[in-house]
């Protein structure tokens, strides 16, 4: 049976975050949690009697600020995050291929999906993956500040994210509409943004999009780099 993580929703950000535990060791890692909800994850975790051992961070988020500095002075978990995002105070820079190990046999496997970011990772552990900001449900993240790239983007997914098997649930980082999970498969055949549409096809859609920019982008970026955290660590 395929082990599902706990989903977790911050509405002012449309954000979810992720809990893996482990049950037979009671450890625990969280996946991109907000600033703001830390009181609610650290319940979570006291109530189901959980040892965090890992925060990840997908990407250095441009639209919320994260809890990992303070998750991490809270209960002595790593911070984990891409190497190629510039979160220097992290505990460890995660390289495409790492394989983050946790519980009794629990396996987190890495994979660099930049287009969103330059840094951007997707999380894979049993048949679930972690998208970040990369692929959405229906969608797939913008392209246009933090070093993003749609060409990028297009061969993460394609070559990355689309070979995984098709029956591997998709946890994004963020759904605007309270839709919960995908699947590979699914997103294959019908993401609108994805589906059918050639390289040069997808370059031209989303250069077309004109997004404005996220309104948080010039606080929540500094913040992310330092773990969310105001001083120095």
């Amino acid at each position: 049976m395929n082990p599902l993580p706990i989903q977790l929703f911050d509405p002012e950000s449309s954000t979810y975050t992720y809990l893996l535990r482990e049950p037979k060791s009671a450890e625990a890692v969280l996946i991109d949690p907000v600033d703001r909800q830390f009181d609610r994850d650290l319940q979570q975790l006291a109530r189901l009697n959980l040892r965090l051992v890992y925060v990840l961070e997908t990407h250095a988020h441009a639209d919320h600020i994260t809890s990992a500095g303070r998750l991490r002075e809270a209960t002595g978990a790593k911070a984990a995050a891409p190497s190629g995002c510039g979160i220097m105070p992290a505990d460890m820079q995660l390289q495409d291929g790492d394989v983050l190990r946790f519980g009794r046999g629990e396996e987190i496997h890495i994979l660099h999906t930049p287009g969103h970011t330059a840094g951007s990772m997707s999380f894979v552990w049993h048949r679930n993956v972690f998208t970040g900001d990369c692929l959405l449900i229906d969608g797939c993240g913008r392209t246009d500040f933090q070093s993003g790239s749609a060409r990028e983007l297009y061969e993460s997914i394609h070559q990355k994210l689309f070979s995984l098997a098709d029956d591997t649930l998709v946890w994004p980082a963020h759904d605007y509409q309270l839709r919960s999970v995908s699947s590979i498969g699914w997103e294959k055949r019908h993401n609108s943004r994805l589906a059918g549409r050639t390289l040069e096809e997808f370059l031209v859609l989303m250069q077309e999009l004109h997004l404005p920019p996220p309104k948080m982008l010039d606080i929540a970026v500094p913040a992310n780099r330092n773990l969310g955290l105001p001083h120095a660590i």
